[in-house]
């Protein structure tokens, strides 16, 4: 008798148990693991594009395909007929069975394959289809795994894909798929690979984000914020809605006003040179590092290579003199001075809760020129900052947490009131470097410096071990402003802890201002912060001693 060819045998073994995985509904996870996925994305309807005519509303179908490292693909034949029929906007999702990197998976040519053959199919359509790979990267949630990852390996697999499958399919339209969420910029790849970028009016991914609520209850506004974190791609953009906001409730009127509020600002907030985004800004090369402190005891602004100061000050204080003496005190040391605006506080000691729409409705004109007309008294260059760190989601100035287009609409107006064009004044534009800053971003023609702060805050700040290195949040920060082209003064830095652990921190942050010759400047807090701010926990005390400070300037260039 033949024996049967072992082969077979497996070969009909495994087909039998896949028909029990196809057929038995008991084993989704075995099923999840083992088979692709085509299926239609109702969740994330097409409701509409923003500056372009390539799609309308209604005649685009959106599908998700969701490939597994370890999948089968069963389901050709429908995607096949669906792309003869209509034009398709395809997601693609790339998961693991085995718990690894989706991102380092395909940039291992884990996913090639499944490209090769997706890029055959897709180039015998005759209908236009966009490809969205891995949308939604830049929400901190764990919804997808190709979240909670670094930006750099982000950018390098999506091109990595983008490019292999411009290659095999070149009429297919690359989409990148962010939600439209505080830091999507950081994850932006480049225009060379992409042609439109979509955006999510409510995705399954942001509604779960902690630090950034999301609310659809006006979607109009929620799509003019969305719609303006995408300013510096200068694409179209491609409208997905959800359960809530979809083809059925969304109003066409919104493109429109949005539309008109772009083309009313085009000349500063959204002028198109401004936002053609190069990804190579140019780098500035100083001569000479301007050292300042931020110094209220007066314990180190005598110190040898001090050339700057730092002062804090808020409308009270310029309207019963004590900004002029404390400034004037300063130049008269022949220092130069870092002037941080506070437009909160009145001489009452009350607290504005809205001091960006009463600036713009012009409270604050008599104290924004009595300000101005002290500056132009001195030769002295003043770096003139004005509501810093506005970007961070907290209320601990009235000026953070708001919209982002009051707040540049404000600062734009507090800097052009320096109406003499004073050639000592540089203008210094403040956020804390934090994500999604260049929401705020108020202009070239108003902005002489980008500032940050670095601070070694920990998660648990009783414990200064637990601080991260300068260089670890420097160049966190400064890629987050990779697409301004502007040179760098950090007026805030500090570190807290025992004086040995502050040595090494300020060691390593000399090093990173020797190797980086577009920061201009940089001042260190030298005081504890404000107790207020902290609440039950302790304020964090970045003091150090003059022996520390000599220690740091004398490794710095």
């Amino acid at each position: 008798m033949k024996k049967k060819s072992p082969g077979l045998l497996l070969i009909a073994l495994f087909l039998v148990f896949l028909a029990f995985v196809l057929f038995n509904p008991g084993k989704r996870f075995i099923k999840s693991v083992l088979l692709e996925e085509f299926l239609e994305r109702n969740f994330e309807p097409v409701t509409g594009i923003f500056h372009g005519e390539e799609i309308k509303p209604g005649t685009l179908k959106h599908y998700s395909l969701i490939w597994k490292d370890t999948g089968i693909w069963l389901n050709r034949t429908i995607l096949s007929e669906k792309i003869q029929q209509e034009n398709v906007l395809l997601t693609i999702e790339t998961w693991s069975g085995n718990n690894e990197n989706v991102l380092e998976e395909t940039l291992s040519g884990k996913f090639d394959q499944k490209v090769e053959e997706l890029a055959k199919i897709l180039s015998q359509s005759p209908k236009q289809i966009y490809i969205r790979w891995n949308p939604d990267m830049e929400v901190p949630v764990s919804e997808f795994p190709w979240q909670y990852q670094s930006p750099e390996l982000y950018i390098k697999s999506f091109n990595y894909f983008a490019s292999k499958f411009k290659r095999l399919a070149p009429r297919v339209k690359i989409v990148w798929g962010p939600s439209g969420y505080p830091g999507d910029t950081e994850y932006w790849p480049g225009s060379e690979n992409v042609d439109l970028l979509s955006i999510t009016l409510g995705s399954i991914s942001e509604k779960k984000a902690v630090n950034y609520p999301f609310s659809d209850q006006n979607p109009a506004e929620l799509l003019r914020q969305k719609l303006h974190r995408m300013r510096f791609m200068n694409k179209a953009v491609i409208i997905l809605g959800s359960e809530k906001i979809n083809p059925s409730n969304f109003r066409g009127k919104w493109i429109g006003q949005i539309d008109s509020l772009f083309f009313k600002y085009r000349k500063n907030i959204y002028p198109p040179a401004d936002f053609a985004v190069t990804d190579r800004p140019k780098l500035f090369a100083r001569k000479e590092l301007k050292l300042g402190v931020y110094d209220p005891a007066k314990l180190l602004i005598n110190e040898p290579g001090i050339t700057t100061e730092h002062i804090f000050t808020d409308l009270g204080e310029v309207q019963n003199g004590l900004f002029e003496k404390k400034f004037t005190e300063i130049t008269a040391r022949k220092h130069d001075v870092i002037v941080t605006m506070e437009p909160w506080r009145d001489t009452t000691g009350r607290a504005d809760p809205d001091p960006l729409n009463h600036l713009l409705a012009g409270r604050y004109d008599q104290e924004i020129s009595r300000l101005f007309k002290v500056l132009y008294q001195t030769n002295q260059t003043v770096y003139l900052r004005f509501a810093h760190e506005m970007e961070i989601p907290i209320h601990r100035y009235p000026w953070q947490s708001q919209d982002p287009l009051t707040y540049i609409r404000a600062f734009r107006y507090f800097m052009q009131s320096d109406t003499k064009r004073a050639k000592n004044i540089r203008k210094v534009w403040g956020p804390a470097g934090d994500r999604g800053s260049v929401d705020w971003w108020p202009g070239n023609d108003v902005v002489d410096f980008i500032s940050i702060a670095i601070y070694g805050l920990p998660d648990n700040i009783e414990d200064h071990k637990k601080q991260e290195a300068f260089s670890t949040i420097f160049r966190r920060k400064v890629y987050r402003m990779r697409f301004l082209d502007k040179p760098i003064f950090i007026t805030e830095f500090g570190v807290k802890g025992p004086e040995q652990y502050q040595k090494i921190w300020l060691e390593d942050a000399a090093g990173i201002l020797r190797e980086n010759k577009q920061v201009f400047g940089a001042s260190y807090f030298n005081l504890h912060d404000n107790p207020k701010a902290w609440g039950k926990i302790e304020a964090p005390d970045w003091s150090i001693s003059r022996k520390t400070f000599g220690y740091f300037y004398r490794r710095l260039p």
